[in-house]
């Protein structure tokens, strides 16, 4: 053991983390001098799980600042208008994620000495094709937010790094070996065992899928760079079986208090509005009617349809893409993706359960009136936001910004329910409405698949619509063919393009006159050209993306990096954004790899702490290390 130490870098205090009081008095001796057959490959993988859990401080900086913004699930910021913390990214890179990879690859190395000395237990080689697996989403996550990392790194050496495509070819290896070597016949674990493993108590058969599934959606990652390899690696995986049914989904118990399992997004200070991106494209979509989803006394609060709401375009910003820019919405939508109203909630619907009023020592969330301040004389006019229904683009809204206290304040806008912020949910690393959406995206290439893309598609639609409890309106949604706010409807029958604008009634919110606008789709630039808005690969991610929600915006950020899809808006650029320079006033209507972040920074002290390391890395990822290099696999024309 003292080899697999000094190799792996592990000292006391990392093995203080595995073992129990009771287990180091029972060895008695220092626990950096036990043995290889005392120290066993389950706490390592259970260590390794428990901090990709990720606790409170890193899970704020990464899930919610980066993914969750950068991803278009909540209210833009910070990484979308090119700006990445330093700070945050080191301590993710330098203390987390690599503290995570080097506890997977200790407790391999355990595993590989313990079958060399014929000491292994008759589970320690499964758990070693367990950690396999692990392994290889760890080293998906890092490479997906970084770009190269090493292959053999996190072992105590300084390794070599590996370009993008390599990182992919060895993970795909891996998964392929790793499935296929998971003996399903050993019997099952005691409940010891089983209770170091929060995602499947070493359940084989659903690790053997989780691992299939996994391939499958990093085979997917390839489909626009190396479409013969994905085809290849997705095709073999999804005839190995994969997560059906939400029994299998990969996800970790959260706990309330400060701990690595402690819920992802239960920071109070963090608001978890809406974002503009996941309105429009739940807004009308599926045609279900907001009154046949919601309570009946708040059906006085819906509008009629083809309502924009009340126009204040000098006091919310037009200098962004967001088809409902310039527009205050001053009820709730006649309808809805019924989805919507499960994850976020209406402001002032103060007798939800599900209401959250984070901030706990304040009003924030309380608070629905605010002013807009009126012409030359900044005249106040309260905007009463309770049961409404807004979001809006980030960025710098300057003037404008300045004479609008209602956009910015958390009380004028759906926020995440609470049930997804109070760590009494499951944190979801993979479930199985990913696998059909893929499967259907995978029909749509002409690849060999179990189903028909319909089906697919539909299944993930339905297990989705089982999470969120409103399974009661999936066989109209299903036919729908009303198109959301970016042109886009459910049926997978019906491919037919909206008309380029429709004519929609308004309120001048000056004059309180009424009158009627052209509302126009936005044009996806990065998506065909901007040329289609409702085929069935912009179908399958719209749906996939909302499935997603709130569980999974690193792999929304994953999808827009890889196809453009769904339309994310540009940010307001009212003023120039110093750290996102080629948006400009002439070009914000434009959509545009250039002005999307396409990965995080590499540390700052890494140049200065590994400087042959760092410039390898950076010469394998193929551009300079700023947020805007693309990944090799989010390669967009």
């Amino acid at each position: 053991m003292r080899n697999i130490i000094k190799k792996t870098g592990l000292v006391g205090g990392v093995l203080l983390a595995f073992l129990s009081c009771s287990e180091f008095e029972e060895i008695n001796i220092d626990p950096v001098a036990a043995s290889g057959d005392q120290v066993q490959i389950e706490y390592f993988i259970n260590g390794s799980i428990g901090g990709a859990q990720m606790d409170p401080h890193i899970a704020e900086r990464v899930f919610v600042l980066y993914w969750d913004r950068v991803g278009g699930m909540t209210r833009s910021g910070g990484l979308t208008t090119g700006s990445a913390n330093d700070d945050w990214s080191s301590d993710y890179y330098n203390g987390y994620v690599s503290k995570w990879l080097r506890n997977i690859n200790a407790g391999i190395d355990v595993a590989d000495q313990q079958i060399a000395a014929g000491k292994a237990k008759e589970h320690t080689p499964n758990l070693k094709q367990v950690a396999r697996i692990w392994r290889a989403y760890l080293m998906s996550e890092m490479s997906d937010n970084f770009g190269p990392i090493p292959v053999d790194g996190f072992q105590g050496v300084n390794p070599e790094y590996s370009d993008v495509k390599t990182v992919y070819y060895y993970m795909l290896q891996e998964l392929k070996e790793a499935t296929n070597a998971l003996d399903l016949e050993v019997s099952n674990p005691d409940n010891a065992l089983k209770k170091l493993d929060p995602a499947y108590a070493y359940d084989y058969s659903k690790w053997k899928k989780y691992g299939n599934s996994l391939r499958m959606r990093l085979a997917m990652r390839l489909s626009e760079v190396d479409p013969s390899k994905a085809k290849e690696e997705f095709e073999s995986a999804v005839a190995g079986g994969f997560i059906k049914v939400a029994e299998e989904n990969f996800a970790v118990k959260e706990v309330p208090g400060y701990s690595d399992y402690t819920g992802v997004m239960t920071r109070e200070w963090n608001m978890f509005e809406l974002s503009a991106s996941l309105n429009n494209l739940m807004i009308g979509l599926g045609g279900v009617p907001s009154a046949d989803v919601l309570p009946a006394n708040l059906h006085q609060y819906i509008k009629p349809a083809n309502y924009m709401g009340l126009k204040y375009d000098q006091n919310f910003s037009t200098k962004t893409n967001d088809p409902s820019a310039g527009f205050f919405f001053d009820g709730l939508h006649n309808s809805m993706d019924p989805r919507a109203y499960d994850l976020f909630k209406i402001p002032g619907n103060f007798a939800d359960p599900e209401f959250n009023s984070y901030p706990s020592w304040g009003d924030d969330a309380i608070i629905t009136k605010r002013n807009l301040l009126i012409g030359e004389n900044n005249t106040p006019k309260e905007i009463d936001a309770a049961f409404t229904w807004n979001a809006y683009a980030g960025g710098d809204w300057g003037k404008v910004g300045a004479k609008n206290k209602v956009y910015g304040w958390p009380g004028t806008m759906p926020r995440m329910a609470n049930k997804y912020r109070n760590s009494s949910k499951s944190r979801i690393f993979f479930a199985s409405w990913e696998s059909y959406f893929l499967i259907a995206e995978a029909a749509v290439k002409g690849w060999t698949v179990p189903m028909t893309g319909k089906d697919a598609y539909e299944q993930g639609i339905a297990d989705s619509f089982a999470y969120n409890g409103v399974s009661s309106e999936l066989s109209a949604y299903l036919t729908s063919e009303d198109y959301n706010r970016v042109g886009t409807s459910v049926s997978w029958a019906h491919t037919a393009e909206p008309a380029p604008t429709v004519s929609m009634t308004y309120k001048d919110g000056y004059t309180g006159t009424v009158g009627t606008t052209t509302f126009k789709y936005p044009v996806n630039n990065v998506y065909k050209n901007g040329t289609v808005k409702n085929d069935l690969l912009t179908k399958i991610i719209t749906q996939k993306f909302i499935a997603q929600t709130p569980w999974l915006p690193l792999e929304t950020w994953n999808d827009h990096r890889r196809l453009g899809l769904p339309f994310f808006e540009n940010p307001v650029i009212e003023n120039p954004l110093t750290n996102l320079p080629a948006l400009t006033e002439g070009n914000f209507m434009t959509n545009s790899p250039k002005v999307y972040a396409q990965r995080l920074k590499y540390p700052s002290n890494f140049p200065s702490n590994i400087p042959g390391g760092y410039a390898q890395a950076v010469e394998k990822l193929g551009g300079p290390d700023t947020v805007f290099t693309p990944l090799w696999w989010a390669q967009q024309n």
